[in-house]
C-alpha cells in the first residue's frame, strides 16, 4: 500500500471512531427502557447463494469483480460431466419414512388418489404429499421423516381423517434438520415501559 493510502485510511478510521458512539446512541423516552428480546426467523431450506451453481462458478474471478482470479484449465469432458452429475442429483433423497394414506388398483383408483391428495393438502397444508403410480397401484404418501417415530407422530395426527393410513419405509426428500424447530433465534433491542 502506498503511504498516502495508509494515511488516508488512518484519518477515516479516526473520524469514524469519534462519531461511532453517537451513531449507536438511542434516545429513549422517559418511563421506557431498551431490553433484549428474542426473534425467530425461518431457516432457509437451501443455501440460496449456492443454488444452481457448481464449484467452477463459485471460485473468485476478476470478471465477477473479485480481487483474486482463479483460473482452471481442464478438458470440456470434465465440465460436461460435472453439469450432468449436478443435473442428475438435483434432488437430495435419503432412506426414511412416510405415511401412506392411499393404496389401490381399482379402475377408479386414479380419481380416488387425486381426491385423497387434494383432501390431505386441504387438511394438512404444511405437510409434503406425493402421488405416484407404480404399476398396477396408485399410491399417496405424505411426509418426509428420518425416523419411524417421527412418522408415527404424523400417523397419530391424521388417523382420524385417514383411518387406513400406515407407515412405510421409502426414499424421502431430504428434510430440514429439525423439522419441529426450523428457525434461527436472534436477539434485538426493543423498548418497553419501566417496571413491567
Amino acid at each position: 500500500m502506498k503511504r498516502t493510502e495508509i494515511l488516508f485510511n488512518l484519518i477515516i478510521f479516526l473520524i469514524a471512531g469519534i462519531y461511532a458512539p453517537a451513531a449507536f446512541a438511542q434516545t429513549v423516552p422517559d418511563g421506557y427502557e431498551m431490553v433484549d428480546s428474542v426473534v425467530y426467523r425461518p431457516v432457509a431450506a437451501v443455501d440460496s447463494t449456492l443454488a444452481g451453481k457448481d464449484i467452477f462458478h463459485i471460485l473468485p474471478s476478476k470478471r465477477a469483480g473479485d480481487d483474486a482470479d482463479v483460473q482452471i484449465r481442464q478438458s470440456q469432458e470434465i465440465m460436461s460431466s460435472m453439469r450432468q452429475h449436478i443435473a442428475s442429483n438435483s434432488k437430495r433423497t435419503s432412506s426414511g419414512y412416510r405415511v401412506r394414506i392411499f393404496f389401490d388398483n381399482k379402475q377408479t383408483a386414479r380419481t380416488e388418489s387425486e381426491k385423497t391428495l387434494k383432501r390431505f393438502k386441504e387438511l394438512f397444508p404444511g405437510v409434503a404429499a406425493y402421488r405416484i403410480y407404480a404399476n398396477p397401484y396408485f399410491k399417496v404418501t405424505v411426509g418426509d421423516f428420518r425416523t419411524k417415530s417421527e412418522a408415527m407422530a404424523l400417523l397419530t395426527r391424521i388417523k382420524g381423517a385417514f383411518p387406513s393410513a400406515f407407515v412405510v419405509k421409502e426414499s424421502i426428500e431430504y428434510p430440514v434438520v429439525d423439522s419441529d424447530n426450523a428457525v434461527i433465534a436472534d436477539t434485538v433491542k426493543v423498548m418497553r415501559k419501566v417496571g413491567k
